[in-house]
């Protein structure tokens, strides 16, 4: 699923300091995706990623920023095809998703910069989303049901 390729990518390049199409393939394949070279060329595109300098004289991936509505196209398609449920306690959002989904849900929840959300956690297949007031989270609950088409 290149979906969820794609963000356990993110969650990669987020986490460690990784320089070359091969060593990004190493990773996924020590995480259970099987990948060839090109389909990491084909993701690199896809994903904008660009390399910055690690201040020790060496490159590592990264996202690049101000993406535009493209980068926001992707992620509502990320959080319509991660989104399962959703239900509130309070300030506190929970959202399910499908499995292994949840990281790129939450980055797709935080890429939308609503003033609501104070921030995301992910796990596997849930989020906890701290939001700023128990009125906030209603109305973050209904922005994600227009998005999701619920």
């Amino acid at each position: 699923m290149k979906v969820g390729r794609h963000a356990k990518i993110v969650d990669l390049i987020a986490k460690n300091d990784i320089e070359t199409q091969e060593e990004l393939a190493e990773y996924l394949n020590r995480e259970g995706y099987s990948v060839t070279q090109a389909t990491i060329s084909r993701d690199i595109r896809e994903l904008k990623l660009t390399k910055i300098s690690t201040g020790d004289g060496r490159q590592k991936y990264a996202l690049m920023h101000n993406q535009g509505s493209e980068m926001n196209e992707k992620y509502l398609r990320v959080l319509k095809d991660g989104f399962v449920s959703m239900d509130m306690a309070q300030n506190i959002l929970v959202v399910k998703t499908v499995s292994g989904m949840a990281m790129a849900v939450a980055a797709a929840i935080d890429a939308m910069h609503w003033s609501e959300v104070a921030g995301c956690i992910a796990g596997d297949d849930t989020i906890m989303c701290a939001i700023r007031s128990s009125e906030d989270t209603v109305c973050v609950m209904e922005k994600i049901r227009r998005i999701v088409g619920r």
